[in-house]
This record gives C-alpha cells, sequence and structure tokens, in this order.
C-alpha cells in the first residue's frame, strides 16, 4: 500500500518534472515572458525563472529520492 502511493508520487514527480523542464526557454528568459503582463504574480521576469528554477530543483529532487527509495525496496513492508 505505502509502495503504491509512493510510487504515484514519483510518477506525479516525473511528469512535473517534465513539464517544468519545458516551460524553461532556451534564451533564459522562461516564463519571464509571462510576468510582462499587468496582471502577473511575478514581480519580474527574473524572480518568475527564480521561482521556476526552485520548482525545477525540488521536483527533481522528490523524483531522484523517491527512484533511489523504490528502486532499493525501502517501502516494501
Amino acid at each position: 500500500m505505502l509502495q503504491n502511493v509512493f510510487t504515484w508520487i514519483w510518477l506525479a514527480s516525473g511528469v512535473l518534472l517534465m513539464i517544468s523542464v519545458l516551460l524553461h526557454s532556451p534564451k533564459g528568459d522562461g516564463m519571464g515572458g509571462l510576468a510582462s503582463s499587468g496582471s502577473s504574480m511575478f514581480s519580474s521576469a527574473r524572480s518568475a525563472e527564480a521561482t521556476l528554477n526552485r520548482i525545477t530543483w525540488t521536483l527533481l529532487a522528490v523524483f531522484v529520492g523517491l527512484a533511489t527509495a523504490l528502486s532499493a525496496g525501502w517501502f516494501k513492508l
């Protein structure tokens, strides 16, 4: 049961990680283009990119951590 829950979290983090990587722009502005509109929750393109970087790194840590734990069998009871 517990292994199934962590497997689903691992799969979801993998999908979200792919989406967050694809949101990055190859020129470095990423979601900064969205921040140019007046009704944005980001104050600048730099903060939008920083936020996207934090999200991406967090998802990467969750994905790699769960991949390691699931492959080692730490959640099998």
